[in-house]
């Protein structure tokens, strides 16, 4: 009797893992390559990003808080952590005066090279040709925004507590992620299709924030006492392959969603991308 309820059982998660078309998500995040993108998101993070990212914050008139103040806030990370965290990175106070005009144009070079990768696992996902090379710009334009996006996150989190800030930093997050794929695909996948991919990048973003809480924060600082400022890194490097997961996953699911499950909204299947716009 036991046998023949754990079958019955295991034949209704079949049927709902296949009703799902979850195998379907799975078979497409491998084919993408999902963790190895994630690994190369983190990497290009922490060597062309972050650069940048600490200068703009060291040149920030309303709040001394620095770099690290900005990645303690991303992480989630409060206390000693947070301490720990600001004490192994924080930049020299010199670095504004240190770094030349040559020397800032060329940290945000490297860091276009970011929003190189993402444009081209976005295009990936949406199964869409490489854009032209002279197609830069967009990067650079988004480099700038995702830039103001983080100095406005850090910002009002310094003046927004509870449900004020948890709401504010929902809405910010999807209209950047939604935005930033519309505009990184050259406008070739409509607005309504791509909001499922941003909605559910911002839930993963909660969800690892959240578990950097509980789980980066300890860490941190039990690897200072171990391993010093290398281990503090490695902490920070697998919370951007975290980020990395969530940014193309996100993406990832909400094209499986509009393809598997749009026809149960829109009374009709999936909706294929635009055609390309000579917009360049």
């Amino acid at each position: 009797m036991k046998e023949g309820a754990v079958r019955r059982y295991l034949r209704a998660l079949q049927d709902a893992w296949e009703w799902l078309g979850a195998h379907t998500l799975v078979r497409r995040g491998r084919d993408l390559e999902l963790m190895h993108r994630a690994t190369g998101f983190a990497t290009l993070a922490l060597v062309t990003l972050a650069p940048l990212l600490i200068v703009v914050a060291a040149a920030d008139p309303l709040g001394r808080g620095g770099f690290a103040a900005w990645l303690a806030d991303g992480m989630g990370l409060s206390g000693r952590s947070a301490r720990v965290l600001t004490d192994i990175i924080s930049p020299a106070r010199d670095v504004i005066g240190t770094t030349s005009v040559w020397g800032g144009l060329a940290l945000a070079l490297f860091g276009v090279s970011l929003g190189a990768s993402v444009q081209n696992g976005y295009e990936r996902i949406w199964s869409l040709p490489p854009g032209a090379w002279h197609r830069v710009w967009r990067q650079a334009v988004w480099l700038a925004v995702l830039t103001a996006y983080l100095y406005q996150e850090v910002r009002t989190g310094g003046a927004m507590q509870g449900p004020e800030r948890i709401t504010l930093s929902s809405v910010s997050g999807i209209l950047f992620f939604w935005w930033g794929q519309h505009f990184l695909l050259g406008s070739k996948v409509r607005w309504r299709d791509l909001l499922p991919g941003a909605v559910a990048t911002m839930v993963g973003l909660i969800g690892l924030r959240g578990f950097s809480y509980f789980v980066f924060t300890p860490l941190i600082v039990d690897n200072a006492i171990s391993y010093g400022a290398v281990g503090v890194v490695l902490v920070i490097e697998s919370w951007l392959i975290g980020v990395g997961f969530v940014v193309y996953g996100g993406a990832l699911f909400g094209r499986w969603l509009l393809d598997h499950h749009g026809h149960r909204f829109a009374g009709s299947g999936p909706t294929p991308p635009e055609e390309p716009l000579d917009d360049d």
